[in-house]
């Protein structure tokens, strides 16, 4: 995903309207600063400072005028009220910074929003435009919008399966990872169900359709994301979640200090310096900076350590979590199957017949073969059999590597010894190795957990971690009990995800890399998503995303965010303390302008300085 994202990238984010007006308004107001420090005339700076007013300021006071129409009184009309008044009474910089920081959050939602959106849109080309479907007459190439229930499909080698359908013919291995993140193709024969969107391997199937296109589980997988991002509340950050009150109160206090002391004879001019220095010491800067500084460093410090948190109220929701959920393959496994037993003399001859296959286990094969150093010996006359396995001429024998046959026949002694082999029959799970159709060893392969997965689930153990996956149960119960996992859920679909997820509770964290688990990742309180391996779907859907793969990066960012939380808080009661006692001097005595801003700006400089602790390396473990 990182190569991809430069210039292209760039260049939607400014097709979204949000990111242009935020732009616009932060380059007005860097402007701004330095035409008033470079000593240019007065109306210069003013002029550009009033520009990056309307530029960031028009979308957040139209949102607040329609809240206000509502009958609600949002943070965005306060915010534009403030910058306004401290435009009035000279403090026009106070002003133009609350502009920069609502434009540029509205800018960071609407390129997410965008960006999901287009991702789940782009999923449903996983089932291909077109399909073969048979007929009387012999085939014809259809969309496959257009399939229906009882169509006939052709599915040749190497295509993508166009509709969920049963086969009525043929055996191929299918890679269904995208559904049920199977890390192993599936065998398909006569009587499976094959799914949209899966890929076919080297056999033919012919398959009747059994869901029209809009019930597909593929469907289903986009319409769950969209229903769960729909749904999913957005979680605010705590200044957001008593801005309603806040903003009453402090417009209505502000009103009152101007009509209330003119009903009463006052002066103009006095009453409305008292009125705007209220509304400057108490506007919400302090309370922003308290928020956002300690996000945005933890942000900032996790994007060094390769893990990418997309906005602030997301490192938020991150430290508040109580369970954890792990996906298996592509997430606390690499999503390949490796050898883990086999006896050289078996193992030479695997890799000298799969030395010719692209199958995931023939790789595998192929790649223990060469780390042990093996000799392996030419092979000729290679054949693939959909379903079965491969073969091959070796030393002049016919070797073949598959699936195991149910009843073994008997062991040729002779055979084996004349291959320097010695025949063993483990009853164990593996890929049979025959040598004229006479089994004489096996292969066992299993997909391989993540360096540092155990270390990563142990430090997340309070949050009790569960598994969640797609895989056998078995696959399943064995990659748990390596990495310390006692709650698993094997065999699950897409949907069935979901329903875990929700049933662990509020505030659950799930971690996944595939299609699979993106419904999962949107239903989540936060998703995190693996982002090597990871779907375009998965990434764009989840909260996070661990761009180097590692593990170990989990628990840190979990801590990295409830420390954030934990000097937010601080924060707060430092600029709630400067404000409430601003406030009480203006209104109790005579607060001078001069002396209220550098009150207001001395408490958010503080602030800012302790939330940018988060910046350093200690503050990542």
């Amino acid at each position: 995903m990182g190569a991809v994202t430069n210039t292209g990238e760039r260049t939607r984010h400014f097709d979204v309207p949000e990111v242009r007006w935020a732009a616009a308004s932060t380059v007005l107001f860097l402007a701004g600063i330095a035409a008033q420090f470079a000593g240019a005339p007065t109306w210069a700076w003013w002029a550009l400072y009033l520009a990056c007013y309307v530029t960031g300021g028009w979308e957040p006071l139209l949102a607040g005028l329609a809240a206000l129409r509502a009958k609600t009184l949002d943070v965005d009309l306060l915010m534009i009220v403030a910058a306004i008044g401290a435009a009035a009474i000279g403090q026009v910089l106070d002003g133009g910074l609350l502009i920069v920081i609502f434009a540029t959050s509205g800018a960071l939602e609407a390129v997410a929003t965008r960006r999901t959106a287009d991702s789940v849109r782009g999923l449903l080309d996983l089932a291909g435009d077109t399909a073969t479907r048979v007929t009387a007459d012999g085939e014809e190439v259809v969309d496959t919008t257009s399939l229906v229930i009882g169509d006939v499909v052709l599915i040749r080698p190497g295509e993508r399966v166009g509709a969920d359908g049963e086969v009525l013919d043929g055996a191929s291995e299918v890679d269904q990872a995208s559904i049920t993140g199977e890390s192993m193709p599936v065998l398909k024969t006569t009587g499976d169900e094959v799914f949209a969107g899966t890929l076919n391997g080297t056999g033919a199937l012919r398959v009747r359709v059994s869901r029209a296109a809009s019930d597909t589980v593929l469907a289903r997988i986009v319409a769950m994301v969209e229903e769960a991002s729909a749904t999913k509340a957005r979680t605010q950050l705590f200044i957001e979640k008593i801005e309603q009150r806040y903003s009453v109160c402090v417009v209505a206090a502000t009103l009152t200090l101007f009509f209330l002391p003119l009903a009463f004879g006052a002066s103009l001019q006095p009453t409305l310096l008292r009125a705007m220095t209220f509304m400057i010491v108490a506007s919400p800067c302090a309370v922003v900076l308290a928020t956002m500084p300690p996000l945005l460093s933890a942000i900032a410090n996790a994007g060094r350590h390769g893990v990418l948190v997309k906005s602030a109220a997301v490192l938020e929701r991150l430290g508040t979590i109580t369970r954890v959920a792990f996906d298996k393959t592509g997430t606390l496994t690499e999503g390949m199957p490796r050898v883990i037993d086999a006896e050289d003399a078996v193992l030479r001859l695997a890799a000298a017949v799969e030395y010719a296959s692209e199958h995931p286990v023939g790789r595998a094969i192929v790649a223990e073969a060469r780390s042990r150093g093996l000799d392996v010996p030419q092979a000729r006359e290679f054949a693939s059999i959909p379903g079965q396995g491969v073969t091959a001429i070796v030393n002049g024998t016919r070797v073949a590597v598959g699936r195991p046959e149910r009843k073994a026949g008997a062991v040729r002694v002779g055979a084996a010894a004349a291959l320097n082999v010695a025949p063993s029959l483990p009853a164990d799970e593996g890929v049979a190795v025959t040598v004229d159709e006479v089994e004489i060893g096996r292969i066992r392969l299993s997909d391989r957990v993540r360096p540092g997965a155990s270390e990563a689930v142990a430090r997340l153990l309070d949050l009790n971690p569960v598994l969640l996956t797609g895989d056998s149960e078995a696959a399943a119960r064995r990659v748990a009990a390596e990495v310390g996992i006692e709650d698993v859920r094997a065999e699950l679909f897409p949907q069935d995800k979901v329903f875990a997820v929700r049933a662990l509770g509020d505030r659950v964290l799930v971690v996944g890399d595939g299609v699979n688990d993106a419904p999962a990742l949107a239903a989540a309180h936060t998703g995190i998503a693996m982002g090597r391996a990871g779907s375009d779907l998965a990434l764009e859907t989840a909260d996070a995303v661990v761009v180097r793969d590692e593990l170990s990066a989990i628990p840190a960012v979990v801590t990295l965010a409830r420390r954030a939380r934990r000097l937010v808080l601080v924060n707060l009661v430092i600029a709630s303390t400067f404000i409430v006692g601003l406030v009480a001097w203006d209104l109790l005595g005579e607060l001078p302008l001069p002396l209220g801003v550098a009150g207001h700006e001395g408490s958010t400089i503080i602030v800012a300085l302790n939330g940018l602790r988060l910046l350093r390396k200690s503050a990542w473990v």
